[in-house]
Parts: C-alpha cells; structure tokens; sequence
C-alpha cells in the first residue's frame, strides 16, 4: 500500500495510492488517490469514498516527525571508502531536525554558509509506534513502511564543525517521498533493491540495498536502544558511494526500487 500525504490548494491531507506503479517508479496515467480520514499512523486506515487523479494533486511530504529524523553515517562500504574512513564497528548516528523535512518538488535551499553542498541518496524507514530496545527480530512490528530520502549535507560545514548538526541540519536538507510504501519486507533489501540518485539526469549513486553494512532490523533495533522511537520518526539508512555537489539550478532526483522517485531543485536559500 502507498500513503501519501497530499493538497489540492486545500489543508493537507493523507490518501492511498491506487493503481500501477512501473519498476521505474513512474505511474500511469489513470492512478487515483482514495482520501484517507485522519493521520493514518494514528488513526488507521479510513478510506472516504472519493477518488483524485494522482495528477490533480501536490504531493507532501509523507509524513512530518514529530520527533526527529536519525540518519546513520558510512552505512555502505565503498561510501565510506569514498569518505577516506573506515567501516564502524556499530552503526554511526546523527540527528537532523524535523524542520529539514520537505516532500517531492519542493526546493532544497542553498545556505550562504556552505559551498559544497552534496546530495545523499538513500532508503528511509518510517516508525509506526511507540517503541524501545526493539530486538531486530521485531523490527517489523514497529515499522509503518519505507520512503526515498535525500540526506543533504554540507560537506564544507561537516568537515569544519566535526560533528553533524549544522552540515545535516539546515530547513530543506531532508526530501522525503514520494510516499511510503507499506507492503515491503525488510528481508527483500537485504536481497537488493536499488538505490540510485541522478543529476540534471546524469546517473550519480548506483548502489544497492545488499550491500548494507547494518540491515533494517538492525539499525531499527540499534536506534531504539538508545532512544525511545515515535511514530512518524524516520531512519534514514545510510548512501551509497557516488556523493558529490550539486549546485544552484540543478535537479537531483532519487530513485529507490519498489518505492519510487523523489525530486527536488536546488534554489538559493537568499
């Protein structure tokens, strides 16, 4: 099932994407959007009896944390390779605040602080529920569904600062979208699904969800040891190699297989 979280000049609301969906991402023509009632990861799922062309409404943001957004640092080998760093021997955690969440469209802002902003391409994990020191083997049960996530970064910033909170933190430096898919099994990434990011169309990351240093169950086990997990907080699962700047003007899009495509245009924040 896909959840998105739309408008159609109107308060956003969230829906159930219904119809065909290519392994490119693309829809066809004919996908409706059935209006859900309510905040599906508190209410359920409410169908109303309306229907929306998918292409008469602006996609949101799936869903707003309420808490925070954890990322997870060299997560794929040859990205942390391509960072001159070795592989952690626990999965690396940093924080992004919820004020960096944008959805599909929306534009990624330049901050006058940074010249060497990177795109970061990845696989996110939404939380369905309250949890804590989640074993992995449960991992599922606290889990709502997987989106496509950008971890935008000033790398410039990153090196500087030492740690992560300005270079990850910045509003706009968190795309998700284009909604969260519900039906995936977590075992299905450790078989591999691709994860690539393109550049004004130019193939950039080429990765695969196989090649995860920490798998989903792991990283959702991990996390929660060490910090209670709300729903609607989201793991962003780590990039894989290929990093590298994006500039004014330019278009960066992120495709995760069997989820869809996120794309967002790069503006000055000025």
């Amino acid at each position: 099932m896909r959840i998105a979280r739309f408008t159609t000049g109107d308060d956003p609301r969230f829906g159930v994407v219904m119809g065909h969906v290519d392994d490119n991402g693309i829809p066809d023509d004919d996908v409706m959007v059935v209006p859900l009632i309510g905040d599906p990861l508190y209410a359920g799922i409410q169908h109303t009896n309306e229907e929306i062309p998918l292409a008469e409404v602006r996609l949101l943001a799936p869903v707003l944390p309420r808490s925070k957004v954890i990322g997870i640092g060299k997560n794929y080998a040859a990205h942390a390779a391509e960072m001159a760093s070795e592989v952690p021997a626990e999965p690396l955690m940093f924080l992004k605040p919820n004020t960096s969440v944008i959805g599909p469209g929306d534009p990624i802002l330049y901050p006058a602080q940074s010249s060497e902003v990177h795109y970061e391409g990845e696989l996110a994990v939404v939380i369905g529920r309250i949890c804590r020191d989640v074993p992995a083997e449960r991992a599922t049960d606290v889990t709502f569904g997987y989106t496509v996530g950008n971890d935008v970064t000033a790398r410039d910033l990153q090196r500087s600062d030492v740690q992560f909170t300005r270079a990850k933190g910045f509003d706009s430096f968190c795309p998700l979208g284009p909604w969260i898919e519900t039906d995936l099994d977590p075992h299905d990434f450790s078989q591999g699904r691709a994860v690539r990011t393109y550049l004004n169309g130019d193939l950039m990351q080429d990765g695969t969800t196989a090649d995860l240093i920490f798998d989903v169950p792991t990283l959702v086990a991990h996390v929660s040891s060490v910090m209670t997990l709300l729903p609607g907080d989201v793991i962003l699962t780590g990039t894989p190699a290929g990093v590298g700047p994006m500039g004014i003007g330019d278009e960066v899009e992120v495709f995760v297989a069997g989820i869809g495509n996120l794309v967002n245009k790069v503006v000055s924040r000025d």
